[in-house]
């Protein structure tokens, strides 16, 4: 259950939380053509509070709208503005942003184009696999439902209807006991999670998944591999087979939701000792040390409310 706040940012205006309603015809309801980020703002060491990396979630957001030709009403200067406002509208010192352009009521039909609407939420939100899972790992599970391949849906849009793709893995995972879903792509190499990236650990060397493939140019992603090359640990992007993960001494996931979660367990294996790994921990710590503003590689990583 999503907590409610007083404010929501709709097309320009700071609202009502029940005020921000859409109507039935609305057009992304129907066909799925918008686009969204998820963001995270958490307090700092000194009691302020940045929101973590916004500018680039907002670029990212405009990327997706241009990718599937959605029209943006607002500039990226204006969105990152919103945002900021909405977090100090709710007078929340952590919370989770979630973005979102959609085209709205109109005409109905593919070739429909309807004027875009703008919304920014911010709610409370702890560790999306638990706190458990960040301490032990979690249970994951390779999913029979496949990435959509790099020129069937354009995998480096966060765009709504993509994640129909994404629910069904988690659910069919989740149904039998699993934490998460691991999705692999149409030539059978390790893609991402329902909702994360990957990352495999080896004889003291990462591997991920490479940006040319059906992966999500995870901005968390992009955070991780800037913080384990200042801790010195090796990152290679590549091609991973499944059975790699098997054999592994440590994999974990990140993301803005997951932050940085050890898997313990794929496919009723158990990974390296079983819980989370050296390196894992080692990047976790230094992870929240940047989101939190202990030591943060880029001061401009961080967007003071």
């Amino acid at each position: 259950m999503v907590d409610k706040v007083d404010k929501i940012w709709l097309d320009g205006k700071l609202i009502p939380w029940e005020q921000a309603n859409v109507h039935v015809l609305t057009h992304t309801l129907h066909y799925g053509l918008g686009v969204f980020e998820g963001i995270r703002c958490y307090k700092l060491k000194d009691g302020r509070s940045a929101i973590f990396r916004l500018e680039e979630h907002i670029r990212r957001l405009f990327d997706s709208a241009h990718i599937c030709m959605l029209p943006m009403p607002h500039s990226q200067e204006e969105l990152v503005e919103a945002c900021l406002q909405t977090v100090r509208a709710n007078g929340l010192d952590e919370c989770y942003l979630r973005p979102i352009a959609f085209m709205g009521a109109g005409e109905m039909g593919l070739g429909a184009k309807n004027p875009t609407h703008t919304a920014i939420i911010a709610w409370r939100w702890g560790a999306y696999l638990g706190e458990e899972g960040l301490r032990q790992g979690i249970r994951a599970k390779v999913s029979s439902f496949q990435r959509a391949g790099v020129n069937t849906l354009m995998s480096k849009g966060k765009i709504n209807g993509h994640y129909v793709n994404s629910i069904l893995a988690k659910r069919e995972v989740q149904m039998i006991g699993y934490d998460e879903a691991i999705m692999l792509d149409t030539q059978g190499y390790v893609s991402e999670a329902s909702g994360e990236n990957i990352f495999v650990v080896r004889d003291g060397e990462v591997a991920t998944p490479p940006m040319g493939v059906s992966i999500l140019g995870g901005i968390t992603r992009d955070s991780v591999i800037r913080v384990m090359e200042d801790l010195g640990i090796p990152v290679h992007e590549r091609l991973i087979s499944r059975d790699e993960l098997y054999i592994a001494d440590e994999v974990f996931m990140v993301g803005t939701a997951a932050e940085v979660t050890p898997v313990r367990e794929l496919d009723d294996r158990s990974i390296g000792i079983g819980s989370r790994g050296p390196i894992t921990e080692k990047v976790q710590s230094a992870y929240f040390d940047a989101v939190r503003g202990v030591k943060v590689p880029d001061e401009s990583w961080l967007a003071i409310v």
